[in-house]
């Protein structure tokens, strides 16, 4: 089998990791079991361009049962658990090509790798393998019958595409579920992030400020779980919304220019490139601590921090210390690329497991509809949504009410009025 994986030894240990996560995927798991049954993907070639975790691995091992024909690559340099992709090649029969820390090079042989099978779907989280077959590969295109996206930033790419109508299959944007982004956005990045900064720098949070830029659905849940642990939660935005939005939830809302004098933390999840650039460092405090849990780390000017430091040094994993012309020193956590998953172990699994089953679900549904698909970008089918959300409270042990006859009737009428 054709892999890339640091070291095959570290297979057992990963399959282990991987067990662990599957007892808290319960819809996944229920997917799978009918995936096995029924092989809705059978003979469908996969590439998949995912953060390579135990989470991942449950979702590739899921498409491989329906029938699926997975290569699966690294979505981001630092975010691979080597010992997971040793345990996808070895134990599951999965080729895989992802190495924690891979250089530029390595990280697109990779991605050229994942699709040397001629892929009929891509699988992307940041839309890398969509942009590498429209741009280095076009040849591959015809075999192509559509993809899915993962997250917000890849989602934003591929409108950008299909709006200068060079998307070249339709896209099912994963991230757009509602049991994606309320939930994989709000609950996941809230609580891995703040898991990233503290396992990096144990620095205690709380009575700290933290500067949080762009209040969507990972900033909503990063501010919730840092308020939790007792730190001064300030908003910055560029939308007057969700300006209001922050204000009216209890965080003090202001631009990055007064924020940056006063944070102890800062964490962009904004989507777009130099949110905290020259201006906003020189004005930071000494030891302030910056991190980015957006999908790519543009959303720091690292070159400016570089230019602005007379000296730089690893102080300790996962932390490189700049110090800068003025004395003072601003900490960078995982080189600026997704904390949660380049200082901790990203999303629990049991949130994972509603985003991998959009993913699942939303293959099985291209491949059953392509022909009837424009060149577009497409949210994920209302019945898919609702129906992982039902499975979820099932898998948890919960019940809710069910409308009765009289109340489905008096919502669809307009006789009984008051």
């Amino acid at each position: 089998m054709d892999y890339d994986v640091r070291d095959i030894k570290l297979a057992d240990q990963g399959k282990l990791k991987i067990e662990w996560a599957e007892a808290t995927m319960p819809v996944l798991r229920l997917i799978r079991k009918r995936f096995k049954r029924q092989q809705p993907l059978k003979g469908v070639r996969v590439a998949a361009c995912l953060h390579v975790t135990t989470e991942t691995a449950n979702l590739a091992i899921t498409l491989k049962a329906g029938g699926a024909d997975v290569r699966l690559c690294a979505s981001n340099p630092l975010s691979t658990q080597d010992d997971v992709a040793a345990a996808l090649v070895k134990h599951e029969g999965i080729p895989t090509f992802a190495i924690k820390g891979e250089d530029n090079a390595t990280y697109y042989l990779h991605i050229e790798s994942a699709i040397a099978h001629r892929p009929h779907l891509s699988m992307d989280d940041g839309a890398d393998v969509v942009s590498y077959l429209h741009s280095k590969r076009q040849d591959l295109l015809k075999n192509v019958i559509g993809g899915t996206e993962e997250t917000t930033t890849g989602v934003i790419r591929l409108r950008s595409m299909a709006e200068k109508k060079v998307l070249k299959f339709p896209v099912i944007s994963v991230n757009d579920a509602d049991t994606k982004h309320m939930f994989d956005n709000r609950y996941g990045t809230g609580q891995s992030t703040m898991d990233g900064i503290v396992r990096a720098t144990n620095r205690l949070v709380c009575g700290s400020v933290v500067v949080i830029a762009g209040y969507g659905w990972c900033g909503r849940g990063i501010a919730m779980r840092a308020k939790g642990m007792g730190a001064d939660v300030v908003v910055t935005e560029v939308d007057p919304l969700k300006g209001l939005e922050a204000m009216m939830d209890g965080y003090r809302v202001m631009p990055m220019e007064q924020a940056a004098p006063i944070g102890d933390f800062f964490v962009t999840v904004t989507g777009n490139l130099k949110v905290i650039r020259h201006e906003h460092f020189v004005k930071m405090k000494d030891g302030a601590i910056v991190c980015n849990s957006g999908h790519f780390n543009v959303e720091l000017d690292i070159p400016a921090l570089e230019k602005l430091s007379k000296k730089r040094k690893i102080i300790r994993a996962g932390v490189e210390q700049f110090t800068l012309k003025s004395g003072n020193r601003v900490s960078l956590l995982g080189e600026g690329r997704l904390v949660n998953l380049a200082t901790a172990e990203g999303h629990p699994s049991s949130v994972m497991d509603m985003s991998f089953a959009n993913q699942a679900l939303s293959a099985e549904y291209i491949v059953k509809n392509y022909k009837m698909l424009e060149k577009k970008v497409y949210p994920v089918p209302a019945t898919i949504d609702k129906e992982i959300a039902r499975l979820k409270l099932a898998g948890m042990g919960v019940n809710i009410d069910k409308l009765t006859a009289e109340q489905k009737k008096y919502l669809v009428s307009w006789e009984m009025g008051t």
